[in-house]
């Protein structure tokens, strides 16, 4: 598959995310409230979530021109997010107005512990469909040098962008969380599968060290059951792993002490397609997704921790470079 480059010297690269946007209001207790009992908060936030909107936040900060497709209410919240968006950075063209429906949301209540409860309401997000997808997709100008989505939304939408890359010979990414029994792996074709590694083993059947066990000729009959180019497993701390038919790649983590791990893997793929789409290589790509993610821990909350490029490349300067790590 031929894809089309954005250089990093010339111009932004151009990234298309498909996802959700939420609102999560976070309450801090002393202790979490049981059944008929009430709890008087210690604090209070509201800050913008929701995987897709995670992702094109990180994706943008890193440097690259965003358009986010989504679904909001025709509430506050959804005028807020917005407005959010645009100060961001990103397009919010993409992202339709539901009548009569709230913006998604979470309640998150969490205790001196660290402990929590959290609902979820979908709200908008369960709106999304494959036409609007493939309509918003279709008046992107330029067209994105990558197509990024994650199963938070309804999976027709998902599948929607995954087939109008395919289609458009534009590097699909698809960051396959929250894990989904009923997802159609091998229908279309995949550039990159980014999973963690509880998740790896729930999609594939194995775990990272068992893939990395296995024959060059088993590795590639599974990866083509899946219609998968290349797979990408995180692994908190542990080295950032990538699968393809002709390889496997290891490339350490980079060192730190992690306040609030929330967003982490957001911003891991966000980087990853704003440097695939820029054309650099797996092994720049995943040191800096690597460093990006490690950096996001630093501070509480998930967009609100998101680093900047320069910030990312200003860390990534401070260690040897791996050249990423090990390959077989």
């Amino acid at each position: 598959m031929t894809h089309p480059i954005n250089s990093p010297l010339s111009q932004p690269a151009v990234v298309a995310v498909v996802g959700t946007l939420n609102v999560d209001f976070i309450w801090q207790v002393p202790e979490l409230p049981r059944p008929g009992h009430t709890v008087l908060a210690t604090g209070a936030q509201r800050e913008f979530g929701g995987k897709g909107a995670n992702q094109a936040v990180a994706a943008a900060r890193h440097g690259a021109r965003v358009s986010m497709i989504g679904t909001v209410g025709d509430d506050a919240e959804g005028r807020l997010y917005r407005e959010h968006l645009h100060h961001e950075g990103i397009d919010p063209a993409g992202v339709a107005t539901v009548p009569g429906v709230p913006t998604g949301s979470a309640q998150v209540v969490v205790n001196a512990a660290a402990e929590n409860l959290i609902v979820v309401h979908a709200g908008a997000n369960g709106r999304l469909d494959a036409a609007a997808v493939t309509a918003a997709l279709d008046r992107m100008l330029p067209r994105p040098g990558a197509v990024v989505t994650q199963l938070e939304s309804p999976l027709v939408a998902a599948v929607a962008a995954l087939r109008w890359a395919a289609q458009h010979r534009v590097r699909s990414i698809l960051n396959a969380s929250p894990v989904r029994a009923d997802f159609p792996w091998g229908v279309q074709p995949l550039d990159v599968v980014v999973l963690n590694e509880h998740e790896c083993a729930a999609c594939f059947g194995h775990t990272p060290d068992a893939l990395t066990g296995l024959t060059g000729d088993a590795r590639q009959t599974l990866l083509a059951t899946k219609g998968v180019r290349h797979l990408v497993v995180t692994q908190g701390s542990e080295p950032t792993l990538r699968f393809s038919a002709a390889e496997t790649q290891s490339v350490p983590t980079h060192p730190v002490q992690p306040r609030d791990t929330v967003g982490a893997g957001d911003t891991f793929a966000g980087v990853l397609a704003t440097r695939l789409a820029e054309g650099s290589d797996w092994d720049e790509t995943l040191r800096h997704a690597n460093v990006a993610a490690a950096l996001s821990t630093l501070a509480p909350g998930a967009q609100a921790a998101m680093p900047a490029r320069a910030v990312v490349e200003a860390a990534s300067r401070q260690r040897p470079d791996p050249r990423g790590g090990s390959h077989t």
